[in-house]
């Protein structure tokens, strides 16, 4: 038990915050439609995307934050803890759940395009109003871009039996995750939306890119880099990439798909998000021990302010992410409504992600300020006015 929290505190890596601010912008960038400028996005080269690194960074960063308590002071604290976590998300979800919806019905009204709210799927607030923000409360909704929180609330409800079970049996957890995953697929299991469909990001599928980062976190991610390190593994995963790349490249372009043998194309050609197919999350984890690989844990560059923005977008990941929701719809609708240019589509990326970093220090600087000053030694705080 000792041997695993030191395990557990020694793996707080600053490059979790950067690469998990990284997926901030790029969801960001992403849920603006007709944007040029996502095309710089994770998406655009490979099988996996922002979304895969989210999940993953938030079970990697769920075991690190929870594993000692659990081990220190029992399962039950821990388990509380992590209720306390999910009931953070819920109540983010929730909030951001009702503020879009009346956001983008005030739009819909004040500029007559009563097709946003279809296009973000919340007709059904016009509809069937009281159904559908009961259906909300219970996870069941169906808005657009709301959905990776959505899974993320659903993910961290049920982290404290996964928690429990990895800092007892770690594999055989890992392996019960990837059997749900398998018959997820093979059975067809998924939640269900209100009024019809499904969850964008299925749970029972999802959940295994959420446990292997927190396997990874209680020393999995040693052993699976002290393998990689073999010139013969490191060839084949570059051959992997490059391969996921030049798919992704026929996937966007038609003419270069056609190219393709029909059994090739339609295996990898549309990209499975929904089940995260078995070669999307194969991706992830070749390019994310290529990027742990690439940036040591100490490296200098960690510290060079160029890159603090991004760190710090990391540290307050779900401030920033509720922040680029609303930053996305912003600048969805001025695209929409305006000339649409490169020089406009700039403007409004280069300015949301400025927004989304200074929404992160302020939360930063206000959480600082929360903190309990210790006086100097040998005087005691006093209370008394003047």
């Amino acid at each position: 038990m000792t041997g695993t929290t030191a395990l557990v505190r020694q793996a707080r890596d600053t490059r979790l915050y950067l690469f998990l601010g990284l997926a901030n912008w790029f969801i960001f960038l992403d849920h603006i439609p007709n944007n040029m400028v996502n095309w710089i996005t994770l998406r655009n080269f490979g099988f996996s995307g922002a979304a895969d690194v989210f999940v993953f960074i938030s079970g990697y960063a769920a075991a690190l934050a929870f594993a000692p308590i659990m081990l220190e002071r029992g399962t039950i604290v821990g388990a509380t803890r992590v209720l306390r976590r999910t009931w953070q998300l819920y109540a983010a979800f929730i909030v951001l759940f009702a503020v879009y919806a009346v956001s983008i019905g005030d739009v819909a009204t004040r500029y007559a395009a009563p097709d946003i709210i279809y296009e973000f799927n919340i007709a059904g607030l016009l509809e069937e109003p009281v159904r559908t923000v009961a259906h909300g409360l219970l996870l069941q909704s169906r808005a657009l871009n709301l959905d990776l929180l959505q899974l993320c609330v659903a993910l961290t409800a049920c982290f404290p039996l996964v928690l429990w079970l990895m800092l007892r049996a770690p594999n055989f957890t890992l392996a019960a995750s990837l059997a749900l995953y398998v018959a997820a697929r093979q059975f067809e299991w998924t939640l269900s939306t209100f009024p019809d469909g499904n969850w964008f990001f299925n749970p029972f599928c999802w959940q295994l890119t959420f446990v292997l980062g927190a396997w990874c976190a209680l020393g999995g991610a040693s052993r699976l880099g002290g393998r990689f390190r073999a010139p013969g593994w490191a060839y084949l995963g570059i051959a992997y990439l490059v391969f996921a790349f030049a798919i992704t490249m026929a996937g966007r372009f038609p003419v270069f798909g056609d190219m393709l043998p029909p059994w090739l194309h339609d295996a990898f050609i549309p990209n499975d998000r929904v089940n995260l197919g078995f070669y999307r999350l194969l991706h992830f984890m070749v390019l994310a021990l290529f990027a742990t690989r690439l940036i040591a844990k100490n490296w200098r560059g960690l510290n060079w302010p160029i890159l603090r923005p991004l760190i710090v977008c990391g540290e307050q990941s779900l401030s920033v992410f509720c922040a680029g929701v609303f930053l996305s719809l912003a600048g969805h609708f001025i695209l929409v409504t305006g000339s649409g240019s490169l020089v406009a589509q700039l403007l409004v990326s280069v300015s949301g992600i400025t927004i989304m970093t200074l929404v992160a220090s302020y939360v930063s600087w206000s959480k600082r300020q929360d903190r309990k000053v210790p006086a100097p030694m040998g005087q005691t705080p006093s209370f008394r006015a003047g």
